[in-house]
Order: C-alpha cells, then sequence, then structure tokens
C-alpha cells in the first residue's frame, strides 16, 4: 500500500515542514514562510501567517474563513487538510464583482465602440 507524503509525515510525527502562505491584493502581495509542525493543517497556517497584521487595510475576518488552496488547487475542507513540505497555501479573496455580470459590462462597452 503506497503512503502519500501528507499521510507519511502524520505517521512519523514531530518533525516541522517548511510551508509558505501567499494572498495578494492589487497593487501589493507577500508571501510568507514558515516552519511549522507536522501535522499542522492549511487553516492552521494561514492563521500563524498573520496576514491580518500585514493587510491592515482589510478586516480580520478576510483571512478566517477565506476560500484557500494550494499550489492553484481548492481545498474543500482546509480545517482538515494537513500540509506537506513545500505546500504553498493560497488564501483568495472574495470577487469583487460577479464574473457573469463582468463579461456581459465588458460586451456592452465593446459594443458602445
Amino acid at each position: 500500500m503506497a503512503v502519500n507524503a501528507h499521510s507519511d509525515a502524520a505517521l512519523r510525527g514531530g518533525g516541522s515542514l517548511n510551508v509558505e502562505v501567499a494572498f495578494a491584493v492589487p497593487g501589493k502581495q507577500r508571501l510568507v514562510a514558515l516552519q511549522v509542525a507536522s501535522g499542522t493543517t492549511a487553516a492552521q497556517a494561514v492563521a500563524q501567517a498573520g496576514l491580518p497584521d500585514l493587510f491592515p487595510e482589510l478586516a480580520p475576518e478576510t483571512f478566517h474563513e477565506a476560500p484557500t488552496g494550494i499550489f492553484g488547487k481548492a481545498l474543500r475542507a482546509p480545517h482538515d487538510h494537513p500540509l506537506g513540505d513545500g505546500d504553498r497555501v493560497e488564501v483568495y479573496r472574495p470577487l469583487v464583482i460577479d464574473p457573469k455580470a463582468a463579461r456581459l459590462a465588458r460586451a456592452k462597452r465593446q459594443q458602445g465602440r
């Protein structure tokens, strides 16, 4: 039976992992390097990254339940997803406008040209 890196780290217990937490807004981005304990979840890493201090213009609640992913792949349950060494946790900001509404607005602008 094959064991993946995430469960292998959890089985060994102890040890630490090097991970990164990324967040960006237009004009500003931060990549926080962390050393976390084996078994740390994506949500725990986001909490440890101190993003509210790096983005004081945003409400701290922005980061607590924000959608997250690892290397562009969305996580369904970040509170239950243990990290692997080298993972980059990405915190996604909420959409400002519905994508369908944005496409419609662009189409209308282009028709008016």
